[in-house]
């Protein structure tokens, strides 16, 4: 299944005892509609108290006499499902896919809102950063970020144990419309906080902070995470894609 949230009420997209989540919503919904008393759902990766997204991927193992389209139908009619959450696609697949560990590449998007004013219906999507900023030393740093690097200067600790901080870049752009100014990075997967880390950077290049070279600095192989690297606000994230082989 493909889900789309608003992140603003949960505290992530993983369970978490006492606090809303948007895993643990769309789980109490299905069992639910297919009379289950549990059901675990798997997602493609974990998104922040705040992180939104347009293309979640997840899977689940159900006993249910009721067709995909069905159940899709089911998730997002009488309001079992809150209306800042929507399942967009649903599909059954065979049993060796894994929404987590079969996805090839994922897509994030970031928006900033860069003027003096930041409109009320903004607020939750966009973060806002008033200094004007460079597009083109922004530009100049994000092509340091493309290819296979070390990130471990641009992740945090997600307190569980991680294989490899070395991922792929493939894509990373930066485009302007009037006072938006929209991020747009694919990679074959992100640490803890990778996507903000490196806008929080790239926003510092961009306000004249840092220099575009210092991407290739921090990304030398076991350089750790400074304060040189701040964390951009969730509300600008959007998981927007994940691509399957």
């Amino acid at each position: 299944m493909v889900c789309a949230y608003d992140g603003t009420a949960y505290f992530g997209w993983q369970t978490q005892p006492g606090l809303p989540s948007v895993q643990e919503t769309i789980e109490r919904t299905l069992a639910d509609i297919v009379k289950a008393p549990r059901v675990e759902i798997h997602g493609s990766g974990r998104t922040d108290h705040g992180v939104h997204a347009r293309g979640q991927v997840f899977h689940c193992d159900l006993a249910t006499r009721m067709s995909a389209r069905s159940l899709l139908m089911a998730l997002n009619a009488g309001g079992r499902l809150p209306p800042d959450i929507r399942v967009r696609a649903c599909a059954e697949v065979g049993p060796g896919f894994h929404a987590r560990f079969s996805a090839v590449r994922k897509e994030y998007r970031y928006y900033v809102w860069n003027t003096r004013l930041m409109p009320p219906c903004r607020r939750l999507y966009h973060a806002h950063v008033v200094r004007p900023l460079d597009l083109d030393a922004m530009r100049a740093a994000m092509a340091r970020f493309v290819g296979e690097h070390d990130f471990a200067a641009f992740s945090a600790n997600p307190n569980r144990p991680v294989a490899s901080t070395v991922r792929t870049i493939h894509a990373f752009e930066v485009s302007r419309q009037g006072s938006r100014v929209a991020f747009r990075v694919q990679g074959n997967g992100f640490l803890y906080k990778m996507v903000r880390s490196m806008v929080g950077f790239l926003l510092r290049v961009g306000t004249g902070l840092e220099r575009p070279e210092a991407v290739s600095e921090l990304l030398a192989p076991g350089n750790p995470r400074t304060a040189r690297v701040p964390s951009a606000p969730a509300c600008g994230l959007f998981l927007w894609q994940v691509w399957y082989g």
